[in-house]
């Protein structure tokens, strides 16, 4: 059973640390800590994205800056309280195996991600000011013990005509590959402050047909 539930979110992440851990929470003992890792994208750019360690898996006193890393995994979420009474979706890839990888070892896919799960928004689709056509989804992932993951997904071009017309509580799948994008967050009538986000740009889905109810979801940015 359990196993069949980690099917339906299946992370494949590999690139070079460049922020050493940072100690995020503990659960019954066990600590969890953030590495980041800049993963290369094909147009070679790159996207920063972090990864939820527990010290179990890797010596968190160590220094991996500089070394490439393989890491299979999840791609979880959940709401933290802002001070302003909103919640913020925060996303990482929450790691099960971790590899430290030595020079010469090939990476078929750097950057990889397989998502089964159910609409929970309805898609907003529109156009950039150069005509590109987007969808913006939000996926529930079910997690085992009736907890889920809400995952950002953005859909281009045909796929985004395709995701135009799907229902709240509509089940797909979908593969692609997790992103990093900056924003500009408004903190008062002057001030801006630089965020980060992060989704699945989607590169093929699979529309199943069922339906399913989505819980209600804490609204995030």
């Amino acid at each position: 059973m359990t196993d069949k539930v980690f099917d339906n979110n299946q992370v494949i992440i590999a690139g070079e640390v460049v922020k050493d851990f940072e100690f995020s929470h503990d659960i019954f003992g066990e600590g969890f800590y953030v590495l980041e890792v800049s993963v290369s994208r094909l147009s070679e750019s790159y996207d920063i994205i972090p990864l939820m360690i527990s010290e179990r898996l890797m010596d968190v006193k160590q220094s991996y800056l500089g070394k490439n890393v393989e890491v299979v995994g999840q791609f979880r979420s959940y709401n933290r309280h802002e001070d302003d009474n909103k919640n913020k979706l925060v996303l990482s890839v929450f790691a099960r195996e971790v590899r430290v990888l030595e020079d010469g070892d090939d990476i078929e896919k750097p950057n990889s991600i397989f998502l089964d799960g159910y609409i929970c928004k309805e898609p907003v689709y529109r156009k950039t000011p150069l005509g590109r056509e987007i969808a913006d989804l939000l996926l529930a992932v079910n997690r085992p013990y009736g907890k889920s993951d809400y995952i950002p997904c953005i859909c281009w071009g045909r796929n985004a005509r395709y995701a135009e017309n799907f229902e709240v509580g509509g089940h797909i799948q979908l593969w692609g590959r997790i992103q990093s994008r900056e924003y500009q967050k408004k903190i008062s009538e002057t001030d801006y402050e630089k965020r980060i986000a992060y989704e699945v740009s989607v590169s093929k889905m699979e529309y199943m047909g069922e339906q399913q109810l989505c819980a209600a979801v804490a609204q995030g940015e």
